[in-house]
């Protein structure tokens, strides 16, 4: 989620999605809704049997009227098709006079187009071919203003609203990119093969982060994350009180966790004793550590900061922020 918030800031990214939406919509409509209809097709574009048919109409019109210029022109409008087409009629002339079949082989063959190499097939008109370009404009030009329009909108929308307070969410992430992580290399230990830093500020009432453990093969080990183990008092937004950490192996087949306590909760006989079947309990303090191990994996959880909140309840009894620093090695 959070890389798909980084990727939305981007302006350029932003532009390329938003000609991506006018491009579906003006697809969606020029296709779906209200899609081009051809009409005046030559008939040399259509299916063979339509140009059978067109061509067994015009010999029995040309039975009727005798108009030689008339029939040449029909058969050339057939297109390349014509003589094999009009083999076929020939062979098969069904309802149509086999006289009047004849007499229009040999109108053909007087005006040399009677040729089993083919026939030319006459040009479209220049009006057609413009009409189409100018069609084609017209959809790509919508499409572009639909896409600008939608970037316009959205630029405007989040120019009026660049001043508005961040949500609890926003704010924690803008503290987790912040947090410098811990440099583990520097006091002569190998690095991580994973690191993350979440943040739960409190209105967030879903906290609930998780992330992938992958070697550095991209071999997949496994997952961990943090999340709302307990909250106290009532009314919103929740006031939490203890947090569980937990880290799965897919060696071991095993998830294991531990829950971060406040201070009060952690020396609340009652809270404790209802928090122990989640794991092992922990008092939150800023810069403790935490170390979760499974078969192959280890993970140490470090308080990079922690901020209690003041209300109508006991002292340190819930958390107006905090952040975490997980950190996974394996074993």
């Amino acid at each position: 989620m959070n890389s798909i918030t980084d990727l939305l800031k981007k302006p350029a990214a932003l532009a390329a999605l938003a000609f991506l939406a006018g491009v579906l919509i003006g697809l969606g409509y020029a296709w779906g809704i209200d899609p081009v209809r051809w009409t005046d097709q030559p008939i040399s574009a259509t299916r063979q049997d339509l140009q059978e048919t067109y061509l067994r109409m015009a010999i029995d019109s040309f039975r009727v009227n005798g108009d030689a210029p008339l029939a040449v022109n029909r058969y050339l409008e057939t297109g390349p098709q014509a003589y094999q087409i009009f083999q076929v009629i020939k062979n098969a002339p069904g309802k149509l006079d086999p006289q009047a079949v004849a007499m229009f082989e040999q109108v053909l063959q007087q005006n040399g187009v009677y040729t089993p190499g083919g026939v030319p097939t006459p040009e479209p008109a220049a009006g057609g071919a413009a009409s189409s370009l100018v069609s084609i404009a017209i959809i790509f030009g919508g499409l572009l203003a639909i896409g600008l329009v939608a970037a316009a909108a959205f630029w405007l929308f989040r120019g009026r609203n660049k001043n508005a307070p961040l949500t609890p969410q926003q704010q924690a992430l803008e503290l987790s990119r912040s947090a410098e992580k811990t440099d583990y290399a520097s006091v002569g230990r190998e690095p991580p093969v994973a690191q993350y830093v979440t943040t739960y500020v409190i209105g967030d009432d879903l906290f609930d982060d998780s992330f992938s453990i992958d070697a550095p093969s991209g071999e997949f080990l496994g997952e961990c994350g943090v999340g709302i183990s307990e909250t106290i008092g009532v009314g919103d937004p929740k006031k939490v009180t203890a947090f569980e950490v937990w880290m799965f192996d897919k060696n071991d087949i095993q998830t294991v966790t531990k829950v971060l306590m406040s201070a009060h909760a952690f020396a609340d006989v009652a809270l404790r004793a209802k928090l122990e079947a989640k794991g092992e309990l922990t008092q939150i303090a800023p810069q403790s550590q935490v170390v979760l191990e499974t078969q192959t994996l280890q993970m140490v959880v470090t308080v990079a900061d922690a901020v209690y909140g003041q209300a109508a309840l006991p002292e340190q009894s819930f958390f107006e922020r905090i952040t975490l620093e997980l950190a996974i090695w394996p074993k």
